[in-house]
């Protein structure tokens, strides 16, 4: 494919940033990853506690949610810490990593253990909430065969999860947007898939025009094809 003039470091429009899993990066976590798409850079915690929230005992079932939060200096200018209640967006982000990252996992045969993925970004430079579910995944994970080993269950970790930006910028399509890129999408689209191929998320949305059926079309192919990428990438990670 050509190479798309216009993007930093001369990637293709169909090529995703250099990205990168590291295991095992805080010591009392029991499973964590930093994720890195390009520049943005992600720490993802998953911490284990006996037991579940009290709408859920009884069910003989685990759960697991998701946290998000973005360090003051992750952007360009510092940004202040979000205390209390948290805002929308990160509402919203939080919600998507929560049901993305369950649908890894068999809660039942994770019995009632709850599992938190906390997502912190330390530094943005787009696809903040795609990096934060395929670190988190990964995480995740460690985390439940952490579990498995205390109850000598087989793991309820069923199969990766990941994320992928994708979007239209100056009519072109292209794929895993950086920040400069993302900032003056006519359209931006993020797509949450699991490794065998079932769709849990789209969102797209046409921010400074409409898209067509065929630039849809184009949008998923490229998103689909770098999923099972990352998944590829997810397996090779916890297999060192």
């Amino acid at each position: 494919m050509a190479e798309s003039s216009g993007r930093e470091h001369g990637r293709a429009a169909a090529h995703m940033r250099p990205v990168t899993l590291e295991r095992g990066v805080a010591r009392y976590a029991e499973g964590s990853c930093l994720v890195a798409f390009g520049e943005t850079r992600v720490l993802c915690t998953a911490s284990v506690e006996a037991g579940v929230p009290s709408w859920r005992k009884g069910k003989a079932a685990g759960w697991v949610t998701g946290e998000y939060s973005m360090l003051p200096r992750a952007t360009h200018t510092r940004g202040r810490r979000e205390r209390g209640q948290v805002g929308g967006r990160t509402q919203e982000i939080q919600r998507l990593i929560g049901r993305s990252l369950r649908a890894c996992v068999d809660m039942a045969a994770m019995g009632e253990w709850t599992v938190t993925v906390d997502c912190d970004v330390l530094q943005a430079d787009g696809g903040t909430r795609t990096a934060s579910i395929t670190g988190g995944a990964v995480a995740l994970h460690d985390a439940c065969l952490w579990i498995a080993g205390r109850t000598g269950a087989p793991t309820a970790f069923r199969e990766f999860v990941a994320a992928l930006s994708a979007g239209v910028v100056d009519g072109e399509v292209l794929l895993d947007l950086d920040y400069s890129e993302d900032s003056r999408a006519e359209v931006d689209f993020n797509v949450v898939a699991l490794e065998s191929g079932g769709l849990i998320e789209m969102q797209g949305t046409g921010e400074r025009a409409p898209f067509t059926p065929a630039q849809l079309g184009a949008l998923m192919e490229l998103t689909t094809a770098g999923i099972r990428d990352l998944c590829r990438l997810q397996r090779e990670a916890v297999s060192r």
